[in-house]
């Protein structure tokens, strides 16, 4: 079989799975944002943190309650990292220093997961179970949560409630993360994932020395960090680690986790607002995208360009040969048009126009399917832009769902799509044009420029995979890209929060002749056209300084 062929039954095979669970999935996650009821487990949570279950909320409660939940983890994590010389189960390693702390609770806390450490020989268990593991669970819940909340804002007339954020944010880790996540860590771990506590075993002499390993309980991570689009591995290799995506079968399954819940999300969306249409239309949006991008990237990594492709049949440097460039290549589009950041290939070494499909994933917002929650509010702000510009084009006040877009909602959708460009290209500019941090970089010109901008728009989208070759681990980056991720993740929530909060205030708008069908094949060609024109207006002359200059020349 050709390595093109298999990489195509592949992406079709991945395609059937993923339709199967779409409406179940979908409903269930409807059913789970719509019940009164409560479960034992979870009256016994609200009580231990002094939470009223059916309290509604207005939007700032909401947020405040948001920003709390995650302060609290920046500060638990940050501690448990300094404090991890002197916990059990430390494997023997030191504490971390302050300004990897500081960025690697940022990192987890605001679902990015980037890493400038190596995972095997820095963090010991308590860290990796009781700090990272769980905040692989929260921190998806919490991005659900709020997409939640914006659907709800759509739903709602005549009141500015949005539901309450400990409900969401508990029924999102009960309900729905933790079912999933145990049965693919059972499924992992039959399939050759590790799941032990064990310590630190020599393996003997290894090209001219010693190789150490440890184990850990890495399927019940695993699992939780691709179904919840965190990405942080527990190796460095992260997903091209035999310990992590042991087979061809766990790298196609892990590829399904990371798309499972954001596709069903858009179910679940139709459900809750009354209109199943509603929400194949924003699926058919996503699906474009996603698949365009997928058929790009393989298109770009198995052409051959010279003598030495041409025998290797593509692009095979950085890729792990038991996966092939057509496995590569699907995981490198999901996981970068979604918040994941977890790799089974190294993106540095993809070509360079390969290189930029994956940079333009993340600019995009992620949002085809993007994260947990992240990429349907995504979505869904970028619906607010299209009617307007609809709206614009034929002289009509735009809207949405039975809610008018006016010039209150056309404020909070702008400020959420200028937000993150403007920490990518400022920090860029910033690191290329003070004199330290160019010596990050390990390689020049265009490339060297691309680990940069890669870099900062892995953080601002809260992303967390790295182009590799750029030496992060230092003061400037560790500060600079934890702040990035920090207000790459909340600002956007505080416009998408206080946007569901007025549509919420609205009285619904009856449908006319004149109204813009929202469910239909031409709002779907306009979603997807407002999309790739905003980004790449917005993008391009980064993207020409660095991967496109690379890749054409």
């Amino acid at each position: 079989m050709s390595p093109v062929l298999a990489g195509v039954l592949q992406l079709l095979a991945l395609m059937a799975a993923l339709a199967l669970a779409y409406v179940p999935l979908g409903n269930y996650m409807a059913r789970v944002y719509s019940s009164t009821t409560h479960w034992r487990v979870e009256k016994w949570i609200y009580k231990g943190i002094g939470a009223n279950p059916d309290a509604e909320m207005r939007w700032p409660a909401y947020l405040r309650g948001v920003l709390a939940f995650s302060l609290i983890g920046v500060l638990f994590l940050y501690a448990l990292q300094r404090l991890q010389g002197v916990l059990p189960g430390s494997l023997g390693f030191t504490s971390i220093e302050a300004d990897q702390a500081f960025n690697t609770a940022v990192s987890f806390v605001t679902n990015t997961n980037w890493q400038s450490y190596y995972g095997e020989q820095a963090m010991g268990h308590v860290v990796q179970t009781a700090g990272l593991a769980v905040q692989n669970f929260v921190s998806a819940a919490v991005g659900i949560a709020v997409a939640v909340a914006l659907v709800r804002g759509f739903a709602r007339s005549r009141t500015g409630e949005l539901g309450n954020f400990w409900v969401d944010l508990v029924r999102g880790v009960t309900r729905v993360l933790v079912p999933i996540a145990a049965v693919a860590a059972v499924v992992l771990a039959a399939c050759g994932v590790i799941q032990n506590f064990s310590g630190i075993h020599g393996v003997g002499q290894f090209m001219g020395g010693s190789q150490e390993w440890n184990g850990g309980a890495i399927a019940s991570q695993e699992a939780i960090k691709e179904l919840g689009t965190n990405g942080g591995g527990y190796f460095n290799a992260n997903s091209a680690h035999p310990f992590e995506n042991p087979t061809s079968l766990t790298n196609l399954l892990e590829i399904f986790l990371i798309l499972l819940i954001p596709f069903s999300l858009t179910r679940t969306f139709g459900v809750m607002v009354g209109s199943g249409k509603q929400g194949y239309a924003i699926l058919a949006t996503m699906a474009t995208i996603w698949l365009g991008f997928t058929a790009l990237m393989m298109w770009t990594e198995f052409a051959h360009h010279g003598p030495a492709l041409d025998l290797a049949g593509g692009a095979t440097e950085g890729k792990e040969v038991r996966f092939g460039i057509g496995a590569s290549s699907i995981f490198a589009v999901a996981t970068t048009l979604t918040s994941t950041g977890a790799v089974d290939s190294f993106h540095s070494s993809f070509t360079g126009l390969g290189g930029g499909i994956t940079m333009l994933g993340m600019m995009l917002g992620e949002i085809a399917p993007g994260g947990v929650g992240s990429g349907l509010y995504g979505m869904l702000v970028m619906a607010v832009i299209a009617v307007f510009i609809a709206g614009l084009m034929v002289g009509r006040t735009p809207e949405y769902l039975g809610k008018k877009i006016g010039t209150r909602e056309i404020k909070f959708a702008a400020c959420y799509i200028l937000v993150t460009p403007a920490l990518v290209l400022t920090f860029t500019a910033a690191a290329m044009a003070l004199p330290t941090p160019g010596n990050s970089m390990t390689n020049s010109g265009a490339h060297g420029f691309s680990e940069i901008l890669y870099a900062y728009t892995s953080a601002a989208n809260n992303n967390g995979s790295a182009f590799a070759g750029l030496n992060a681990d230092t003061q400037w980056f560790n500060t600079t890209l934890g702040i990035t991720m920090l207000l790459g993740r909340f600002l956007p929530m505080v416009f998408v929060l206080a946007l569901a909060g007025s549509l919420a205030q609205q009285k619904p708008v009856p449908v006319t002749t004149g109204t813009l069908r929202t469910d239909k094949p031409l709002f779907t060609g306009l979603l997807v056209g407002a999309v790739l024109i905003i980004t790449g207006l917005t993008y391009f002359p980064a993207l020409a300084l660095g991967p496109l200059a690379e890749g054409l020349a």
